[in-house]
């Protein structure tokens, strides 16, 4: 094993560590959760929704997608303390789960079912104001769903809720660099079943899609060990070059600070989620 595949292994393991591991099928619905919303037969194919705390309408819905190189072992239930964090601030949020690698996912199931499981909430939706917000590997998705009108000639172009900004928590946005880097141990090829391709890939890979037709507002630490800054850092050097909407706003405290309510971290991403609000 040489250095690079060892660090990609180190990288894994303090994942594992980190987040909760879903395993197989899904656990009932948090008690907290106001409804669990079905898009398909299979376990993973389902959505937790959260009304936002007290009365009145909210201030939009939040697309929370969870993270975890895009593998079966990694659930939404460590993301489930954000998701009622931003219902606190007034929030709709639907955390979405799919199919991952290792459980019926991969290119193109796990492309499928978030696409599927945000057009499953437009019955849902009391707000035409909608954000897509993932971490990790969520973020890759978040990115990519809010791009989807542009994949022209795929299943995939015509959504049925349009999302109004994507935000990117220290997100996998540029597939190739991953696939170079082995980030995961080589997540990105696992998750698109082979090492690139002219075809499938640039479909599945944000970077490729610039300029995205939305803003996209980057969360990233300089110390996350998981997932590098650069991702972040490239993708937004490269679409504001395409004359895009893109930011970064840098944390600290590495890979899933932001995702704990009370730290810094995450104060600073309940911000930029505000700020996205329509």
């Amino acid at each position: 094993m040489d250095r690079r595949q060892l660090l990609a292994a180190t990288g894994l393991l303090a994942l594992a560590a980190a987040c909760a591991p879903g395993g197989g099928d899904p656990g009932p619905p948090s008690e907290s959760t106001d409804q669990r919303l079905t898009y398909g037969d299979h376990p993973s194919q389902f959505v937790d929704v959260w009304r936002r705390t007290g009365s009145g309408v909210p201030v939009g819905t939040v697309v929370v997608i969870h993270g975890g190189f895009w593998q079966q072992q990694f659930d939404l239930t460590y993301f489930e303390p954000f998701a009622k964090a931003a219902a606190g601030r007034g929030w709709d949020v639907a955390s979405l789960e799919y199919r991952r690698v290792g459980g019926g996912g991969g290119y193109p199931e796990t492309f499928d079912d978030v696409a599927a499981g945000i057009d499953a909430l437009a019955d849902w939706l009391r707000t035409p104001d909608v954000v897509t917000l993932g971490h990790s590997a969520g973020g890759h998705l978040a990115v990519w769903a809010a791009g989807r009108p542009a994949l022209e000639g795929t299943a995939w172009s015509a959504p049925a809720v349009a999302i109004g900004t994507a935000i990117s928590l220290a997100g996998v946005l540029d597939l190739q660099a991953s696939h170079d880097e082995l980030l995961g141990n080589g997540a990105a090829d696992e998750l698109m079943g082979g090492p690139p391709d002219g075809s499938t890939w640039p479909l599945a890979d944000p970077t490729s899609r610039i300029p995205l037709g939305v803003p996209v507002r980057c969360v990233h630490a300089p110390d996350d060990d998981l997932v590098p800054i650069s991702q972040s850092q490239d993708y937004v050097d490269r679409a504001t070059a395409a004359g895009a909407d893109a930011t970064l706003t840098e944390v600290s405290g590495g890979h899933f600070a932001a995702t704990e309510p009370g730290t810094p971290a995450a104060s600073t991403l309940l911000d930029v989620l505000d700020a996205a609000a329509g």
